[in-house]
């Protein structure tokens, strides 16, 4: 199989971040449970929000309100339990390519479990897309990895999408 290609327009990266989190949260949906991780993609998400998203955190978010800043798992935990509607957004990390396992450890295999494997979400410029190519999982449950394992759609700017591998 060909590895996929992105072209994109001009701007910068922080200019794509902008637009994608303007796309993202103008599809958010009301009475979702949106559980935001990490980087640098997700904070232009909370801008877009207009919340105070931790940079290297994980927070929540429940009708464009936040209900959770720098959650740790229990916390994630006691929200799924009372908002069962959940996505779990993610970004890659950088050229590793890792969405889950690497610096985002709140968002345990209980967490991923709990809201669904279906249920996960992964942003990410072009740009970073050029550069990592294969995402990545490492969340310590070894049946987790595999369900995650295969593709995965990536929302990569304003209404485009692609598909990535997931090893």
């Amino acid at each position: 199989m060909q590895p996929f290609k992105v072209a994109w327009g001009g701007g910068t990266e922080d200019e794509m971040k902008d637009a994608l989190a303007e796309y993202f949260v103008g599809e958010m949906q009301a009475s979702v449970l949106y559980i935001l991780g990490p980087g640098t993609t997700m904070e232009a998400v909370g801008r877009k929000l207009g919340i105070d998203k931790t940079l290297l955190g994980v927070d929540a978010v429940y009708d464009w309100k936040q209900v959770a800043k720098d959650a740790d798992e229990a916390a994630l935990l006691a929200l799924l339990d009372s908002y069962p509607d959940a996505r779990i957004v993610v970004t890659p990390i950088g050229q590793q390519g890792f969405i889950f396992g690497r610096g985002n450890q709140q968002i345990s295999p209980e967490v991923i479990w709990k809201a669904g494997v279906k249920n996960v979400v992964v942003l990410a410029t072009p740009l970073k897309m050029r550069e990592t190519r294969t995402l990545r999982v490492d969340t310590g449950d070894i049946l987790l990895d595999d369900e995650l394992r295969g593709y995965q759609r990536v929302i990569v700017e304003y209404g485009k999408q692609l598909v990535a591998t997931v090893r």
